[in-house]
């Protein structure tokens, strides 16, 4: 009876995805409900706290699918698309709320997404099946880990033959989400990182005026990060940034100010680089390079990034997204708590604090 079941609702979520593509119109990727008219292209700086409101809502454009993504990547594929979005969210997430609103509330970003892929919703703590393309079956939660999800939202990219392309970690504001997506949409991963990419569209910006925002925290320069000839006593932060920089003015402005931020930052070893500079340093790693040269090889696109590595210099966890007090605060206190020295994800450590306020 189950197997029957299953056939008819194949056959009819079939008939829902033949006509949802073979009706498909640029003007029926565009959910007007979802148009908040936001002018603040620049990362904003909302309040990450928890909105229960949100119900990990997403548009009606998603695909709704059995969750096998080999058969929904054939569908794609047989409609012209140039892979699969898998979008993980979660309900009352702030991030993901600003994705589906300031983001896909874009006429323009709404129309180009549905257009280039097809997108699908995976909620990271949810026990629907999923089936991998390599016929695994997980829970969405146990896929989520699998992949090590650790920020809400992530987009993950496939190709038209099911290899993961691009992975975007965390909240981009729109004008960077759309550079993002025609960046996976037209292939430049093939040839370039995004870092390369978005430096071509940089070329001619004039990147050496505007002061970068001071802190009483940061070690001054000259930079020896090198934990390799002798372990340090406690993490490193690297915060990444740049002059004439909104969204590092925000960071400061708001997360850094925070004093509870400010007492979690006392245990930790802390310096700020200006990712335009050619000044030589010492990577974590003992590696002679630039500033500059250093970011290209890290691969970093957004500004401010921070870095977290550990006593023997080895890369942590990076936020490279907008990042607001609560998720500070929560990555800190992930890696104070010393957990990922036993491979437990930040998510793993935020269900099981969660657990443990329960009891």
């Amino acid at each position: 009876m189950r197997v029957f079941l299953k056939i008819v609702m194949l056959s009819m979520l079939l008939g829902v995805s033949a006509a949802t593509h073979a009706s498909f119109d640029l003007e029926d990727a565009y959910d007007p409900a979802l148009d908040k008219a936001f002018s603040d292209d620049f990362a904003p700086a909302f309040d990450d706290q928890p909105d229960i409101s949100f119900r990990d809502d997403h548009p009606s454009w998603f695909m709704d699918t059995f969750l096998e993504l080999e058969d929904d990547l054939n569908t794609a594929v047989r409609f012209k698309k140039r892979g699969l979005m898998l979008y993980f969210g979660q309900v009352a997430c702030a991030y993901c709320k600003a994705l589906m609103e300031r983001n896909f509330g874009k006429r323009e970003i709404a129309l180009y997404t549905r257009k280039h892929f097809d997108a699908i919703a995976i909620n990271i703590h949810g026990e629907k099946s999923v089936t991998d393309f390599d016929g695994v079956e997980y829970t969405e939660r146990s896929f989520s880990e699998k992949l090590g999800v650790n920020f809400t939202p992530t987009l993950i990219f496939y190709d038209e033959t099911g290899k993961q392309v691009f992975r975007l970690n965390g909240y981009q504001p729109p004008y960077k989400f759309q550079a993002i997506l025609e960046y996976v949409a037209d292939a430049h991963y093939r040839d370039e990182s995004l870092h390369d990419y978005m430096a071509r569209g940089e070329q001619g910006v004039d990147f050496e005026e505007g002061a970068l925002n001071e802190a009483d925290f940061f070690s001054p320069p000259p930079h020896a990060f090198d934990r390799t000839r002798f372990s340090a006593s406690r993490p490193l932060a690297i915060f990444f940034e740049e002059g004439k920089c909104h969204a590092c003015d925000v960071l400061h402005s708001n997360p850094l100010a925070n004093e509870t931020i400010l007492k979690q930052l006392e245990g930790f070893d802390t310096a700020q680089l200006n990712i335009h500079d050619t000044t030589p340093l010492l990577t974590p790693t003992g590696q002679r390079t630039t500033v500059r040269d250093w970011v290209r090889e890290l691969g970093l696109f957004y500004a401010p990034t921070i870095i977290f590595f550990d006593e023997h210099g080895q890369e942590i966890i990076r936020i490279d997204s907008v990042v607001g007090f609560r998720r500070l605060r929560g990555v800190l206190s992930y890696i104070q708590s010393g957990t990922y020295r036993r491979g437990a994800s930040f998510q793993k450590y935020r269900r099981d604090e969660w657990l443990k306020s329960l009891k």
